[in-house]
């Protein structure tokens, strides 16, 4: 076993954060900072990595390990207290980042190491430590004049405000309803864990009969099953006006005002820096070069898919009429039409696979192909604090016993949860004099608990979407870069970041890997051959209206960001129904108001940014083909991912990582051939 540095980890005491007193904390936190801050550039007049980045980086930590565990707490436990001292630390945090950016006199500092000799003798993720700092700070208006500072950073302090209100009003509004059931012969179709769910929810309500939600876990299953065609479009009609003045549901939480606020907000933010739109500001920190080049991107991806969409699309409206005399699909037929007609092609269902994925067998696989492939070994830690009982925490060692990181486990769905799937920093690596603090991750989904009489058991969608989180967990945690501005996915650009996590999602579908994680819940039997060749046939039913699908937000969101606007909840609309046109194969109602709950690009982080996933895709795909080449558990193979994308971090371009693992840049021909999109042109 190699020597290892001391471990100066410590974990978040959840049970003891208190949002009385966590405002008072962070601002004597960042007082301190402040005058740290004030020391290093009165005590300095040369600088270097040691007495400018090295203390500050410290600084940066030290906030980020009292910010990040109630940053995690909102998403996940929310509640009114929490909520109202979340915002106050949110508004103290946003003006304490926007001073510390545009600070001049450390901007100066930070280019005297650049410009000195000493930066020559800096290795290459020290350098790139720099250079990211130096773009940030120019990025957040360090060079503006005082009043347009002064304009920069209330922008960014409402911008701020307004995506943690529009997040909470998702929020509020998915859970502000429900329906309530009292006749099962209303819920004829569904499976028997739907039923249980409904039950259970009910049961928890103190309600008799069977309650769904808005919960992915209880909506999803009642459009893919229910025969009753009312209950469907009421529950499509409820969900997909959520946050809008649209729908059954309370319109308290309407979130078009704060989304043109907020589009207005991002414009002005781009121009008082020189840019025309804020996509030209986000690209500043992109793998895309320009505009152009993207839209240029999603528009092939279009050109290539949507013909074959519209087949598929055209094939479930004739097997709808014939097979059961249904010639009017609605939007929220699609679903339910769609499942009938993969069982009816390939005499499968995703039910039938789930007996086989039990959350205990998926896990216990997962951590086993992980170890094949990197030569790494999880390990359950208990005693460990945690927000909720259903959470775990897991420890990650390499082929020599050296602990990498770990990481919190909470995958199931229940109120004060925001909604899908994701994974956060809890803890970022850095090594000071040889002590070493690991990186810790929060992996959370939403998946459907365990019941009375049965553990919780998975979809294959919900595997892979386990794998894609576990993905960003391990880029994250594997890191072996020692500085926390490019350790793990941090300065990695936003179109890259997605590579690891969509790069895992392939091993769901080999027999092999299938072996190690599909154990049936009662017999412990591998998923039977047959069904595993019905999955398999049934792949890519109806792949190229899933691309377009994505091909539509992608493009929607560019343009959004791109083009000319003058973002009113009519000419948003306006672009969405022009994009839609171009796109999808079935235009939705009217009252449909899916941007309203578009977090992803509205609080979230993909602003400008969601075609990443698509082209992550690309990444992942052909960097995939090289296992299909040499064997998908080929060690040397793995081995070579995880020293040239996965340990690396932010601290080098990632065309030139992906060139060096892959040998060459990337190619679009495996994403298509994995779709079984086949007619390119």
């Amino acid at each position: 076993m190699t020597k290892q540095p001391k471990d100066s980890t410590v974990l978040p005491c959840f049970s003891r954060i208190d949002p009385h007193t966590i405002v008072s904390e962070l601002e004597v936190l960042i007082k301190g900072n402040i005058v740290k801050l004030n020391e290093i550039l009165e005590i300095n007049r040369e600088y270097n990595w040691e007495n400018l980045v090295m203390p500050l980086t410290e600084m940066d930590d030290i906030l980020g390990k009292f910010w990040s565990p109630i940053r995690h707490l909102h998403s996940v436990a929310d509640n009114d207290d929490l909520r109202k001292a979340y915002n106050l630390c949110l508004e103290l945090i946003t003006n304490y980042s926007t001073d510390i950016m545009q600070n001049h006199e450390l901007f100066l500092a930070y280019k005297n190491i650049a410009d000195s000799k000493n930066y020559l003798e800096l290795n290459h993720v020290q350098k790139k430590v720099i250079e990211n700092s130096l773009r940030e700070f120019r990025l957040s208006g360090v060079g503006l004049e005082q009043h347009a500072k002064d304009e920069f950073k209330k922008i960014v302090q409402e911008l701020s405000s307004l995506q943690s209100k529009l997040e909470e009003n998702v929020l509020d509004s998915t859970h502000d309803w429900t329906k309530h059931i009292t006749d099962l012969a209303l819920l004829n179709g569904l499976p028997e864990t739907a039923i249980d769910l409904a039950k259970q929810n009910a049961t928890e309500k103190d309600k008799p009969g069977w309650l769904i939600t808005l919960d992915f876990p209880s909506y999803y299953p009642v459009m893919q099953y229910a025969d009753d065609a009312s209950l469907r479009q009421e529950l499509y009609q409820a969900y997909i006006t959520r946050a809008s003045d649209q729908g059954p549901g309370s319109h308290q939480w309407d979130n078009s005002n704060l989304m043109e606020k907020i589009l207005k907000l991002r414009t002005a933010k781009a121009r008082l820096l020189g840019y025309n739109t804020y996509a030209e500001y986000s690209l500043a920190r992109k793998m895309a070069d320009t505009g152009e080049d993207v839209l240029s991107f999603l528009n092939d991806l279009a050109k290539r898919t949507i013909d074959i969409a519209k087949e598929e699309f055209q094939d479930l409206r004739e097997f709808a009429e014939s097979q059961y005399g249904h010639d009017n699909l609605n939007v929220w037929d699609v679903t339910y039409y769609s499942e009938k007609l993969r069982q009816h092609k390939f005499n499968f269902t995703q039910e039938e696979v789930k007996p086989y994925f039990p959350v205990s067998a998926v896990l216990s696989g997962l951590f086993n192909l992980v170890g094949r492939l990197y030569g790494i070994s999880v390990e359950e830690k208990n005693n460990v604090d945690v927000w909720h009982p259903d959470v775990r925490f897991f420890e990650i060692f390499d082929n020599q016993g050296n602990q990498r990181g770990g990481f919190y486990l909470d995958i199931y769905a229940r109120r004060q949860k925001r909604g899908g799937a994701w994974m956060d920093e809890c803890i970022v690596r850095k090594n000071v004099d040889d002590v070493l603090q690991q990186p810790i991750a929060y992996l959370n989904c939403n998946f459907t608990p365990p019941g009375d009489d049965r553990p919780s058991l998975l979809t294959h969608d919900d595997v892979t979407t386990l794998f894609h989180e576990f993905g960003h967990g391990l880029h994250h945690m594997l890191t072996l870069v020692d500085h926390p501005p490019v350790s793990g996915i941090n300065g990695v650009p936003w179109d890259a970041v997605e590579l690891p996590s969509h790069f895992m999602e392939n091993w769901c579908w080999e027999r092999q890997s299938l072996d190690l994680i599909g154990r049936h819940y009662k017999t412990d039997e591998t998923l039977p051959e047959e069904l595993f060749k019905k999955m398999l046939l049934a792949r890519n039913f109806q792949s190229a209206m899933q691309m377009v699908r994505q091909v539509e937000f992608g493009l929607f969101d560019f343009r959004l960001h791109y083009e000319e606007n003058d973002y009113t909840q009519q000419s948003i609309q306006q672009l969405l129904n022009e994009v839609r046109e171009k796109t999808s194969v079935i235009i939705p109602p009217d009252y449909n108001r899916f941007q309203n709950s578009f977090t992803h690009i509205f609080s979230g982080g993909y602003a400008a940014g969601y075609y990443s996933y698509k082209w992550a895709e690309v990444l992942s795909a052909d960097a995939y083909s090289k296992f299909e080449e040499n064997g998908i558990f080929d060690g040397n193979t793995g081995e070579e991912f995880l020293h040239t994308i996965l340990e690396q971090g932010g601290s080098r371009e990632p065309m030139d990582l992906f060139v060096e693992f892959r040998g060459r840049k990337p190619s679009i021909e495996p994403l298509l051939r994995h779709s079984g999109i086949t007619n390119t042109a």
